[in-house]
C-alpha cells in the first residue's frame, strides 16, 4: 500500500517488527529452550535498539497531530498498545515460550492495526492527496 511520504519510513520499520514477532513466534512454539532463549533475547535487544525509538518518534509527532486532527480513539489505542509492548518487553528476560508468544502476537497485531487503522486516517486526515 503506497503511504504518504511522511509515514514511509514508519511504516517500512513495521516490516522489521512484522519480522520480528514472526520470529518470535517460530520460536515460542518450537518447544525448543535454545531458540526461545535466544529469541527473548533478540527481542528485548532489538525493541530497545529500534521499537522504543519507532514509539517515542510516533507518540512525539504523528499521534499529537492526529489528537488534534479529533482522532482521539486512535491516539488512546495506539498508546494503549505501546504501554502493553513495553510492559510485556520488560518482562520478557524471565519469561517462557508463552509470554514470548503474547508479545510476537501484540507486536503483529499492533502493527497490522497502525497500518491498516492509524496510519489510513493519518493519510487522510494529516496529508490528504492533492
Amino acid at each position: 500500500m503506497k503511504r504518504h511520504q511522511t509515514l514511509q519510513d514508519l511504516s517500512r520499520e513495521h516490516h522489521s517488527a512484522l519480522k520480528l514477532a514472526l520470529g518470535a513466534r517460530r520460536a515460542a512454539t518450537s518447544g525448543d529452550p535454545g531458540k526461545i532463549a535466544a529469541a527473548i533475547a533478540s527481542c528485548t535487544e532489538i525493541f530497545t535498539a529500534e521499537l522504543e525509538p519507532h514509539f517515542m518518534l510516533e507518540e512525539s509527532s504523528l499521534l499529537p497531530a492526529m489528537a488534534q486532527a479529533g482522532e482521539a480513539a486512535l491516539v488512546a489505542r495506539t498508546l494503549r498498545e505501546h504501554r502493553e509492548l513495553r510492559a510485556l518487553v520488560g518482562r520478557l528476560p524471565e519469561a517462557d515460550a508463552t509470554t514470548l508468544l503474547d508479545f510476537a502476537d501484540r507486536l503483529s497485531a499492533h502493527v497490522r492495526f497502525e497500518e491498516r487503522e492509524l496510519f489510513e486516517v493519518a493519510q487522510r486526515r494529516l496529508a490528504p492527496q492533492t
